[in-house]
């Protein structure tokens, strides 16, 4: 089987020849730190929304040759708005495609420092932002490069995430309580874009979708699952329904522990659920004995200390264990715990892929 015929497999509640090996999201700086251990002429990190255009190609070659040479199953495309839909106000600030102003951070996340939204009756003077045909660039890039050798992903925030990052979570939080009616149609904005976006990649060459919606933390989850419920799912859910419509798969990502609403989850009816996160209560094992028949299970090795500061003999054993705990049955795609980030040694993500190809096999 190849890359493509893995994932897809997985995604079926199937049994590939091997457990499939996939990158959720990876920063710049991640990027070139591996490029540097396996390709030539790799130029230094530097802020995605900083690099110009040819700058931008070379580091998506450089992703491109990470992808080929270690033989990952899975390749995650953005939406080329994430990536030049920007205005940057100096080296450390900038305002995305939204209007909502961010502040860069040495550790790769940006954080908000202004809100596009900054009160309900703003909402009515917004402006979504513009859709182009070209939004799918990189899907079809990767499409071409990998044939259909691969599987392709493409990323799209979910409804409470672009919620937030409109408004502001603490913002959005005290709306859900005080002024429902405006959350509903803040959601009702962002669905009709995602549909748009879903569109265009499926036309663009993309097989999975991944609805990235972070909503928990360690402990729980932001919202209570009454507000998950009434804000948050049936807006996801018409967006998941369209892309199976188009013959996508959908992968529902969100960090922290989801326990609370994982049966909603998996209700709704997402194909994948990403990235099972141990130190939240996300145990591998107990996520597969409790639903792995029911739901791909795409995680969890641990990129916040394993692979950041671990051996590389302990992320194989990791590895060994993952596959142990998840891949009978199928049903189960390897990842990390979260993005590769600027912290992640370089050796031990090699490591990780390559004893996922040496003890994956089924």
């Amino acid at each position: 089987m190849n890359g493509k015929e893995r994932i897809l497999a997985a995604l079926n509640i199937q049994v590939p020849d091997k457990v499939p090996v996939w990158i959720h999201a990876i920063n710049e700086t991640a990027v070139v730190n591996i490029g540097k251990l396996i390709a030539e002429d790799v130029p230094d990190a530097k802020p995605v929304n900083l690099l110009s255009m040819e700058e931008m190609q070379k580091l998506l070659e450089i992703l491109f040759i990470i992808h080929e040479k270690l033989e990952i199953d899975g390749f995650t495309a953005l939406g080329l708005s994430e990536l030049m839909g920007v205005k940057n106000i100096d080296n450390t600030r900038f305002i995305d495609q939204w209007g909502t102003t961010w502040a860069r951070s040495p550790h790769g996340i940006a954080y908000m420092v202004q809100p596009s939204v900054e009160s309900p009756e703003n909402l009515n003077r917004y402006t979504v932002p513009d859709i182009h045909d070209n939004e799918g660039f990189m899907v079809k890039l990767a499409a071409n490069r990998f044939g259909n050798e691969k599987a392709v992903f493409f990323l799209m925030r979910g409804t409470f995430v672009r919620s937030w990052r409109i408004r502001g979570m603490q913002n959005l939080m005290l709306d859900m309580l005080e002024r429902p009616d405006f959350v509903h149609e803040l959601a009702e904005m962002v669905t009709e874009y995602n549909m748009k976006i879903c569109r265009i990649a499926a036309e663009s060459g993309a097989d999975v979708l991944i609805v990235e919606d972070d909503i928990a933390s360690r402990e729980s989850t932001l919202i209570s699952p009454a507000h998950f419920d009434a804000f948050v799912a049936p807006y996801n859910k018409r967006v998941l329904d369209y892309a199976h419509k188009l013959g996508l798969k959908v992968v529902r990502h969100s960090d922290g522990n989801l326990w609370s609403i994982l049966d909603r989850l998996i209700d709704m009816g997402y194909d994948g659920l990403n990235p099972l996160e141990e130190d939240a209560g996300m145990s591998l094992k107990k996520v597969k004995d409790y639903c792995g028949d029911r739901i791909c299970l795409a995680g969890n090795i641990d990129c916040g200390e394993l692979l950041c500061n671990g051996s590389e003999k302990s992320v194989e054993e990791a590895v060994i264990s993952a596959i142990n705990d998840a891949g009978p049955g199928g049903g189960y795609i390897l990842c990390s715990s979260n993005s590769i980030h600027p912290g992640v040694n370089p050796h031990n993500f090699i490591a990780m892929v390559n004893a996922a190809k040496k003890y994956g096999g089924y």
